[in-house]
């Protein structure tokens, strides 16, 4: 139903080994068999509560770029570590583990997308467009030391019917990730309309 149009049907998680034994685990092979043609790695709910590392993050975008699959990394801070002010050196952390097992093969298959612990789920805070955007600022100069070039960086966290334009229209926010807000399909559509309005300003 989506051959021929710019919809890309993606995986959540994905293991770095082809086979193996690995039960219950999703392996690239699985993922590709599908028709999938990206895959989210280290979303911080698989971080927190599945012990996902920064080397195994490391492990699966070179696995995935391996199988021709676009890696969408998660990146982001807990609220102990927002609240202590070290956002810029945990992103910097992730940002430079997860690529280096890639490098220069990142360029135009990989994307890289910002979501605050503390800024999703029920009860979660939305980053201010401005915050957001300087963290964006700081993981693009990030990125294009490690992989040569820059990336395409997109914020998720807390995206909305109010806030997605504001966020849409920031110089270093390159897309917008969005979770609770898409559950409602006229919400989603409707943000859609909201940021393709901003884009064209």
């Amino acid at each position: 139903m989506l051959a021929g149009t710019r919809v890309l049907v993606g995986a959540q998680n994905m293991h770095w080994e082809d086979e193996g034994a690995w039960t219950g685990e999703v392996s690239p092979l699985m993922v590709t068999d599908c028709g999938a043609e990206l895959v989210e790695i280290g979303h911080s709910e698989r971080r927190a509560s599945f012990g996902k590392t920064d080397e195994t993050v490391a492990l699966k975008v070179e696995a995935a770029l391996r199988h021709g699959l676009i890696a969408l990394i998660c990146v982001g801070d807990t609220k102990a570590e927002h609240e202590a002010g070290a956002t810029a050196e945990v992103l910097a952390r992730q940002t430079r583990l997860a690529l280096g097992r890639v490098g220069r093969q990142a360029i135009g298959r990989v994307l890289i997308a910002y979501e605050p612990a503390w800024s999703i789920g029920e009860g979660g805070v939305p980053a201010s467009p401005e915050f957001a955007d300087e963290q964006h600022r700081r993981l693009k100069a990030v990125a294009a030391e490690v992989a040569g070039a820059d990336l395409p960086m997109i914020y998720g966290g807390g995206v909305n019917l109010q806030n997605c334009r504001n966020l849409a229209l920031q110089p270093h926010i390159d897309g917008l990730f969005v979770g609770r807000a898409a559950w409602r399909a006229g919400d989603f559509i409707e943000i859609l309309h909201r940021v393709a309005g901003a884009s064209m300003h």
